[in-house]
């Protein structure tokens, strides 16, 4: 079994479900994140916004590591391409994570009490596509075993398309809340309101990689 193990390379789905937990746990900050700037606490906004960076940091570290390993590879049940845009779409996830935190450190911005539960809801809700997509990725490491075929293959496309259901699902929390916030736009700055809308794009892009990500392990399911 060793030598076996020499001759066809060490496997990259470990390592690619390292990946996907990393960025997932970038994402389970997103609620604590936004309790914190409803909150007015800024100290710990800050906080958490190291804690995403350095997650992020980790996950780059792990998607590097991979990409470093791919080529070498000889043996593989499905398409280096198609493996290398999987941990590409899915290191997206980890950058918006980013990218929403440092929205909220750029400047203290208040969120108006009347939009502050439908912050939270659109939060839990990115959260919510980011676990689905972590429930069926973690199960690669199988699907390799099998060639990404048989029963547990089935079992993850049923998954992924639940996940483009939530998904949905954050796109029309998405537009709701725009709304909202130009429906009390008179009680807002334009500088307030800007920000309200990159929090909104960057948690609506962690959700979209998300989707996309789930999309791509779809597509090497269907090709094995």
């Amino acid at each position: 079994m060793r030598l076996i193990a020499e001759l066809f390379g060490k496997s990259p789905f470990g390592p690619l479900v390292q990946h996907t937990q990393k960025a997932h746990e970038c994402v389970k900050l997103v609620r604590p994140l936004m309790e914190a700037v409803i909150a007015q606490d800024y100290e710990e906004v800050h906080r958490l916004q190291d804690m995403v960076s350095k997650l992020e940091y980790e996950a780059d570290q792990i998607k590097h590591a991979i990409r470093e390993q791919l080529p070498r590879r000889f043996f593989l049940p499905v398409e280096r391409a198609d493996l290398d845009a999987f941990l590409h779409c899915q290191d997206g996830i980890a950058d918006a994570v980013e990218d929403f935190a440092v929205v909220l450190v750029i400047r203290n911005t208040q969120i108006h009490p009347s939009l502050a539960p439908e912050f939270l809801t659109f939060a839990d809700q990115v959260v919510r596509v980011s676990e689905m997509l972590t429930s069926a990725a973690e199960e690669m490491v199988i699907l390799a075993e099998t060639s990404f075929s048989g029963i547990e293959a089935k079992s993850i496309l049923e998954r992924v398309s639940g996940l483009g259901q939530e998904e949905w699902k954050a796109d029309r929390m998405q537009r709701k809340l725009s709304r909202q916030i130009y429906a009390i736009e008179h009680e807002l700055d334009p500088i307030t309101i800007m920000f309200y809308e990159k929090m909104l794009t960057t948690l609506s892009a962690a959700a979209n990689a998300a989707e996309n990500t789930g999309e791509l392990l779809r597509a090497m399911i269907v090709k094995g």
